[in-house]
């Protein structure tokens, strides 16, 4: 018979397996006392990689509490784009959500608390296909949050009524046409612009852009004519709006932070100063924009190796436990992640 002591061992192993959350506890620095949120479900862009990595950065280097939660398939593991994502009550307490989906139709239950919380003005920083997060059926309970939503309370659904763009179509071709992010001149004193040098290069290709009176944009994206960072720009595809901020009314008529990136694929963090305007828009959004310096560390916690993006490309295998240890690979091989 095994021992007591082996067996409460093994039981806290398998009750960790089985998490549906990680949660990385930040120490000392700006971010103490602050809960961050992310939500993490797409299909192609490796948001289950973008998520914990930068949650990693702003827990160990600069103190928040960081939540991430992923979509999941029945056995638990991480699955691209699922429409489960258990554990969004914790956005009940949270400063601020992070959210990299798309075309989620989660169940009510789920639902309800994100409604919660954008009813209460929490602020929101979207990357990516956040722009169309939610495809609902017509007579759901919450249709109004769909991308193409119609009606005229919620017109063009989350996307558009939070983030500023709902989703229109890709700029350029993807998978075949990197990007250079080019910051605007006017706004290069912007908190969130302190340290981040132009024309970073992001692997994800380029989305039409069209935000409104009220949008402050921070840069735009320039299609160029390969995947190759030093590649020219495409001559027949200016540049894009592709990073902005705006602010949101709450159900009580307060006014909440928002800022968007179209990019954010998982290889896009690699460029360190797309990588820091994604932390430092991160700060802001939470009202940290004081503490934002231009040499606040933004070095990946742990061996990051991002997985090049493409549908039904996300590691398979991989539960959400396997990404607790902050010095665990992102992504784990699959053999390394069920042992």
């Amino acid at each position: 018979m095994k021992p007591l002591k082996h067996i409460l061992a093994v039981s806290t192993v398998l009750s960790t397996t089985l998490s549906a959350q990680i949660t990385y506890q930040g120490d000392n620095g700006p971010g103490k006392g602050k809960h961050i949120v992310f939500v993490a479900s797409d299909h192609e862009y490796r948001s289950e990689e973008t998520c914990p990595a930068i949650a990693r950065i702003l827990a160990q280097h600069h103190g928040f509490q960081c939540t991430v939660l992923f979509g999941l398939d029945n056995k638990g593991n991480i699955q691209a784009g699922a429409s489960n994502i258990p554990g969004l009550e914790a956005l009940q307490q949270a400063d601020l959500m992070v959210i990299f989906a798309r075309f989620l139709n989660l169940p009510d239950a789920q639902m309800k608390h994100i409604v919660d919380y954008l009813e209460r003005g929490g602020p929101v920083v979207g990357l990516r296909t956040s722009s169309h997060a939610f495809k609902i059926p017509k007579g759901s309970t919450y249709e109004r949050f769909d991308f193409k939503y119609s009606g005229k309370d919620y017109e063009k659904g989350f996307g558009h009524q939070i983030l500023g763009n709902t989703w229109v179509g890709h700029y350029g071709k993807n998978h075949k046409q990197g990007t250079r992010i080019q910051l605007i001149p006017e706004q290069k004193q912007h908190p969130i612009l302190r340290g981040v040098n132009d024309n970073a290069f992001c692997h994800a290709g380029g989305y039409v852009g069209n935000p409104r009176e009220g949008f402050t944009v921070l840069t735009n994206s320039q299609p160029l004519v390969s995947m190759q960072p030093d590649a020219k720009p495409d001559p027949k595809k200016p540049p894009m709006p592709s990073t902005w901020t705006r602010h949101y009314t709450a159900k009580d008529g307060k006014q909440a932070r928002v800022f968007h990136s179209t990019q954010g694929a998982s290889e896009d963090i690699l460029d360190p100063n797309y990588r820091r305007m994604i932390v430092n828009g991160i700060f802001w959004a939470a009202g940290l924009e004081q503490a934002i310096r231009p040499d606040n560390a933004i070095s990946f916690v742990g061996p990051y190796q991002p997985t090049t993006f493409r549908m039904n490309g996300h590691v398979k295998g991989v539960q959400p436990a396997d990404l607790q240890d902050m010095q665990s690979p992102i992504m784990p091989k699959p053999e390394k992640a069920k042992k």
